[in-house]
């Protein structure tokens, strides 16, 4: 990567970040502003975690462009924290399992309604939220803190494996976790959900002869929305 290139790059990074921000931002706001967020924990600790990766995005590209030579113990905790981008991670991480939290209670909350009265209690839900930070921040830090050091003034983040044995696994934990196990995830809850709305339209239609044309339409519009929704959430930006 050229430097030209290399400093565009950051720039363009920056813009997205600033992006980011004022996105999550504003919907914070709003869901605040209208009183829902207490509805909508999970909602709202989403959009705090895609608010929280966008501003270190805007930091750590920022320190990026600085250039600085890294020395001592500062210049090795500027690195760790910072241009390693260990805290975007934390964001980006939690928000993927988050997302994941949020598809599971929406597949409980249509699939299993009984259940759900009766155990998705509140302090639930704030353990689930609170889980999806534990995550990101325990993963990355174990794993930027054990691969990554200065070396002649330069940060190298997630560079230095015992073995290539090693950076293959870790390679493909992270993709089988974050990725595959998720997408897996995404399916399976969205494609329950969609049967399920199927089949209570088909039960509605079959008790109303007179309205079958309007509970049709409700199927639809009800299936169109779950497509939607799995969608939305399956290639949601972080």
């Amino acid at each position: 990567m050229t430097n030209d290139f290399k400093v565009y790059f950051q720039w363009a990074v920056i813009v997205i970040g600033v992006v980011g921000t004022a996105t999550n931002a504003l919907v914070l706001y709003a869901l605040v502003a209208s009183k829902q967020h207490q509805k909508h924990m999970l909602i709202v600790n989403q959009n705090a975690l895609d608010l929280f990766s966008s501003c270190f995005l805007v930091i750590t590209y920022s320190l990026k462009l600085c250039n600085f030579y890294l020395t001592g113990t500062h210049g090795y905790w500027l690195c760790m924290m910072m241009l390693s981008e260990l805290l975007i991670y934390f964001g980006i991480s939690g928000s993927i399992i988050n997302l994941a939290i949020i598809t599971i209670d929406r597949y409980l909350t249509v699939v299993h309604r009984i259940w759900v009265k009766k155990w998705l209690l509140s302090w639930v839900v704030y353990s689930a939220a609170a889980f999806a930070w534990l995550v990101g921040i325990v993963y990355n830090t174990a794993i930027i803190f054990a691969t990554s050091g200065v070396v002649d003034g330069v940060c190298y983040a997630a560079v230095f494996y015992n073995s290539h044995a090693d950076l293959l696994a870790s390679v493909i934990n992270y993709m089988v976790f974050f990725y595959v196990f998720i997408i897996v995830l995404f399916i399976f809850c969205y494609g329950r959900i969609l049967i399920i709305v199927r089949r209570q339209a088909h039960v509605m239609a079959d008790h109303s002869s007179a309205g079958s044309s309007t509970a049709q339409t409700q199927s639809n519009q009800l299936q169109t929305n779950v497509i939607k929704t799995m969608i939305q959430i399956s290639f949601r930006p972080t």
